[in-house]
């Protein structure tokens, strides 16, 4: 029997075609999905596909400073931080950590139910941005979260 045939050439180049098409499919669907949130939190979509700057609009998008970009780039801190800034970017419109895990665990299904569903923006989801961590005006010296009084006058 010869295997240098064409035939298993042929069926190899119809294997590499669909695994090829696949991967083009799924990468339009997640940069769709990546672009409509964006848009959604009221970034500009085309953010979504550039490098590095898409994760400085996330870390806006979520309310967390924007030093973040630091441990986002050292290696092994990033993993704990990508998961740190998938979750709150998850919050940022109204899911909870189960729906984070399913971010991580099948993004091509979660992504554009997030993007396409009827889940609008809720705003910055990190406590800082709610006023509930150093950057409320009393530091992380405020026990009780009750926001200022105002000064009698």
């Amino acid at each position: 029997m010869d295997y240098n045939s064409s035939s298993f050439s042929g069926i190899f180049a119809l294997i590499g075609a669909i695994g090829i098409g696949t991967y083009l499919i799924f990468l339009v669907l997640m940069i769709a999905s990546m672009w409509r949130l964006f848009e959604k939190a009221g970034k500009p979509g085309w953010a979504s596909i550039i490098p590095i700057y898409n994760l400085i609009i996330m870390i806006e998008i979520v309310g967390k400073p924007t030093i973040w970009i630091l441990w986002l780039i050292i290696p092994c801190v990033n993993f704990v931080f990508g998961i740190w800034l998938t979750n709150l970017f998850v919050k940022s419109f109204g899911k909870s950590e189960a729906y984070t895990i399913g971010m991580f665990i099948l993004p091509f299904i979660f992504y554009p139910l997030l993007a396409f569903g009827n889940n609008p923006y809720l705003g910055p989801s990190a406590a800082e941005a709610k006023g509930y961590g150093p950057y409320n005006g009393y530091g992380s010296n405020n026990p009780l979260n009750q926001p200022p009084t105002p000064p009698e006058v």
